[in-house]
């Protein structure tokens, strides 16, 4: 598997190369689509990209957890957390990559 990670400074230079804007355009419209995509998130919305994935918000409930060290229980707040599910295309993607 690769160590390779994908930043802003590569969907950047992708859209350089790609699509022919400047780099500072490409800069540019990357952190604007990660922008809108963050508010949107924030909002509670849910962000949904055709053959890639959709990320939503989940509100968590108040539970009571466990340390696992000493046993105690301990209560654990309610909070929001982000979660992503590919679509089926980008599960068939990964996996046809995992078969070679």
């Amino acid at each position: 598997m690769s160590e390779k990670t994908l930043t802003r400074m590569d969907l950047s230079e992708a859209v350089f190369r790609e699509v022919g804007l400047s780099r500072n355009e490409s800069a540019q419209l990357v952190e604007t689509v990660l922008q809108h995509m963050s508010d949107a998130l924030v909002r509670g919305e849910t962000v949904k990209i055709s053959s890639f994935g959709t990320f939503s918000v989940r509100d968590k409930t108040s539970r009571m957890g466990r340390n696992p060290k000493t046993g105690e229980e301990v209560p654990i707040s309610p909070r929001r957390v982000l979660s992503f599910r590919p679509s089926h295309l980008m599960k068939d993607r990964v996996a046809e990559r995992n078969a070679k």
